[in-house]
């Protein structure tokens, strides 16, 4: 049966909650599917929609990945079973996590009717409805999920099958490095280069942090910086071997000139900093960037510290106030806000 338009936008319904540990991070298990008494609010109906898909662009740009939005509302019964199977089925999960940003747009959103017109979403199909953006924001594919349907439930088969059809294709991890140094020529910066995984929370943690605003800002006067991906990335695994010669996890980062000779890496004296959360990987991450840096002045590197300190004390306060899920257990994660110069592409997808 299908539902009806009303609505709001959140990513995925499921939120990161770090703890401290700096151990590399498990492999997630997926979450059970929710009653109708249980169901947690998967949108949100005040948010902004244009923002948080621009944030969700930015992320999949980031990432080389695709966002996938998710329009319906909380009423919508057959939106918590689309969602559920999303975090239920673990073959799905683990696609969506990879591939995807998880954008749940509510229909009744401050601007989702706009992004609904412009993206030629059919209102008659019903709810929910799909789009997948790419990393520059321009629709590339339109599902009314009525036909993934099969009696009470979202057939798995089918709902993979769209899923795997639409997944941005894969990068060579050394024509972005390749990329980026060449850049780093022309520019005459250095590279910061960390590696990641899309299971590892710890490293959307790195991302969402050199990702802000106030210290991209710092990062640019000397920095270029690029992530590659050990799984989604052929050859990220082995880009990463070649520099990193005592495998303690990731995220794992290291400063290149603009040769790709390293000069420094986060092996800090008590082994790889990760996500620098604690006090001496802070220290050794503010001292990686004094060794390589060239504009950066004391008072900018002060401010990156103190800023990596009030972040650690707020995931602290956050890790006392609830409960320890591992922060590698959620589907998606909200990123810091897009840089505002970020314009969703129009449509070009075939209807």
């Amino acid at each position: 049966m299908r539902q009806h338009w009303l609505a709001s936008i959140a990513f995925g319904g499921l939120f990161m909650a770090p703890t401290l540990a700096q151990e590399p991070t498990a492999k997630p298990t997926v979450a059970p599917l929710a009653t109708k008494t249980d169901r947690p609010e998967i949108y949100d109906a005040k948010a902004d929609a244009r923002q948080l898909v621009r944030t969700a662009v930015f992320q999949a740009n980031r990432d080389r990945s695709r966002v996938l939005v998710m329009f319906g509302g909380n009423w919508c019964g057959w939106c918590h079973k689309l969602h559920g199977l999303f975090r239920s089925d673990r073959e799905i999960a683990g696609l969506i996590r990879a591939e995807f940003v998880l954008a749940m747009v509510d229909t009744a959103a401050p601007g989702a009717e706009e992004l609904m017109d412009e993206w030629k979403v059919e209102r008659s199909k019903g709810l929910p409805y799909l789009v997948v953006l790419d990393g520059s924001g321009k629709v590339v594919a339109r599902q009314e999920t009525g036909v993934l349907e099969e009696g009470d439930h979202h057939d798995p088969a089918l709902v993979k099958k769209f899923l795997a059809a639409n997944q941005a294709e894969p990068v060579q991890a050394s024509a972005v490095l390749e990329k980026a140094l060449a850049s780093a020529g022309d520019q005459d910066k250095r590279v910061l280069l960390h590696f990641g995984a899309p299971w590892c929370g710890w490293c959307h943690k790195l991302d969402d942090f050199l990702a802000r605003p106030e210290i991209a800002e710092l990062m640019a006067r000397d920095f270029l910086e690029v992530k590659l991906d050990t799984e989604r990335m052929p050859g990220g695994q082995t880009i990463l071997d070649q520099y990193c010669k005592k495998p303690e996890g990731i995220p794992w980062t290291v400063i290149l000139d603009k040769d790709g000779k390293p000069l420094i890496d986060s092996q800090g004296p008590k082994g790889n900093i990760g996500y620098p959360g604690e006090p001496h990987e802070i220290a050794h991450f503010v001292t990686m960037l004094r060794q390589t840096a060239r504009s950066l002045t004391q008072a900018d590197l002060d401010r990156i510290e103190t800023e990596l300190k009030k972040a650690s004390e707020a995931m602290r306060q956050s890790a006392s106030n609830s409960a320890r899920p591992d922060p590698a257990a959620a589907t998606t994660q909200i990123i810091p806000a897009a840089p505002a110069t970020l314009r969703i592409a129009p449509d070009n997808a075939k209807p």
